[in-house]
């Protein structure tokens, strides 16, 4: 474990990023990197923050690590919230409306987050239909 956090430090250092943060859930294993930077413009962010996520995810594999999350600048949080606010207005409009809502294409954790948020709503049940990278998410009213 210790030798993944060096690891894992000395690429973020490398990469010239100086403000971040290490943390470690003792009961999943899961690291969480969080890397500060206001010189990145938010338009790169999704890009880094992949490059970073293969990258770390293959340390993670050779090093028998659970799994690794990595966010910059909180931009994964900001989408994640703003996914989940998409969908909630979507099974609000599929309620009212009384028909089914296919929301775009997505991948699956963005599916999975849409699918745990909505289930805690009792007018709308959810589905994911599609093959691959072609699978969204269907939500519909429960008459």
């Amino acid at each position: 474990m210790e030798k993944f956090e060096s690891i894992i430090k000395q690429v973020i250092e490398l990469t010239g990023f100086s403000d971040f943060s290490i943390s470690r859930d003792s009961d999943s294993g899961r690291f969480s990197v969080f890397i500060n930077d206001n010189i990145i413009s938010e338009e790169n962010l999704p890009v880094i923050i992949n490059s970073f996520d293969i990258l770390f995810k293959l340390i993670a594999q050779k090093n028998n690590i659970p799994s690794v999350f990595i966010d910059i600048n909180n931009y994964r949080k900001k989408r994640e919230n703003l996914i989940l606010e998409f969908a909630r207005a979507a099974a609000k409009k599929s309620v009212v409306e009384k028909k089914e809502m296919q929301l775009p294409v997505m991948n699956a954790y963005d599916r999975r987050l849409i699918h745990t948020e909505l289930s805690k709503h009792p007018d709308v049940k959810t589905e994911s239909i599609g093959e691959g990278r072609e699978r969204c998410v269907v939500i519909k009213p429960i008459n």
